[in-house]
């Protein structure tokens, strides 16, 4: 039997006992039923979803069965955890179903920030009340009740409890650093977010959970969650693209290959491949469009939302009548290589 996801790692709880977060360095995406039936052996693992808690002394056994079945890095983890105090926890997920434990939530936020899955690409219902608010600190996560008293026995100590920020989020690069990328300031990037190989995430850009960017993008605007955008195209500074979060809005709000999103711009339907959007331009998908034709001269007047997915299409305010135009863009965005390479 196929089974969805696997992981091993390590986990924080709060004064109750219970599982605030968990970080798994190594998650496996659609495990073999061998690894599966090797970790349940020495898990106690029987079916269906399932995050169980592992004592140290099982380790070295645990990390034999990652070996025996070619899983030489969470073998070499699983050795390691052996000497930790740490709480440490397997999860086993065998269909992709809505998370039912923190630990399953964090471990699916992190196939994301791994570039396993895309957005969209596993369940994510429910996790908002599923996890805690949390306060990610200099010394790690802090459940809020406990906060002010170890604030306290840190003072008493001579030392600083530094709170980073209060979220169900944290940042992705605490637990995934994916290869080549840059990301001037780390607490824009929520675990979750799909940030792909080339992107550069400016400091006032930012990338929500369940959204991110296929490749190549230089991001400086919002990118909020449930957005995905494509290979070769730019957000510009200040620049915002409707999310999928909040509204109840059904429509998931994307942007194709080699396009560009203007500074201070914003976007609220799927726009397709080598479109531009002029700077200080909101389009909804309610907007009324303008159609012109190679002449300039009006064709018809469509809502934006009648374009979703059309490529090849420039947007722009009439300077003199407001109106939103729209005409062909035969122009492909042309990136800067320098600026987007992540070496």
């Amino acid at each position: 039997m196929a089974h969805f996801s696997l992981a091993f790692g390590t986990a924080t709880k709060n004064r109750d006992e219970k599982i605030i977060e968990a970080f798994f360095p190594n998650p496996v995406l659609n495990p073999s039923d061998a690894l599966v039936s090797a970790v349940a052996e020495v898990s106690g693992y029987k079916e269906g979803n399932q995050f169980i808690e592992i004592s140290a002394d099982k380790c070295e056994a645990l990390a034999a069965a990652f070996n025996a079945n070619g899983d030489e890095k969470n073998g070499a983890f699983a050795a390691k955890a052996a000497q930790s105090s740490q709480p440490l926890v397997l999860v086993v997920l065998a269909t992709d179903e809505k998370p039912s434990s923190v630990a399953e939530g964090f471990l699916k936020l992190q196939l994301i920030s791994h570039r396993l899955v895309k957005p969209h690409g596993t369940v994510l219902d429910g996790i908002f009340g599923l996890l805690h608010n949390i306060a990610w600190t200099n010394k790690g996560p802090i459940d809020l009740p406990e906060l002010a008293d170890r604030q306290i026995e840190a003072r008493l100590n001579g030392e600083t409890i530094t709170v980073d920020c209060v979220d169900k989020f944290p940042k992705m690069v605490d637990y995934v650093v994916p290869a080549g990328i840059r990301v001037a300031d780390t607490s824009r990037v929520r675990l979750g977010a799909h940030v792909g190989e080339g992107t550069t995430v400016m400091h006032e850009g930012f990338i929500n959970f369940n959204a991110g960017t296929a490749g190549v993008s230089m991001v400086e605007g919002r990118i909020s969650a449930g957005v995905m955008v494509g290979e070769g195209s730019d957000i510009g500074g200040g620049a915002s693209i409707m999310g999928t979060l909040s509204g109840g809005g059904s429509v998931v709000v994307s942007i194709g290959e080699n396009s560009l999103l203007g500074a201070n711009a914003g976007l609220g339907f799927p726009l397709g491949d080598r479109c531009t959007v002029e700077s200080g331009l909101y389009v909804t998908a309610g907007s009324k469009v303008r159609m012109l034709d190679t002449a300039g001269q009006e064709v018809e007047v469509v809502k934006a939302r009648d374009l979703t997915g059309k490529s090849d299409l420039l947007f722009r305010r009439n300077s003199v009548t407001g109106q939103i135009e729209c005409l062909t863009n035969k122009t492909a965005v042309e990136l800067n290589s320098e600026l987007h390479s992540n070496n």
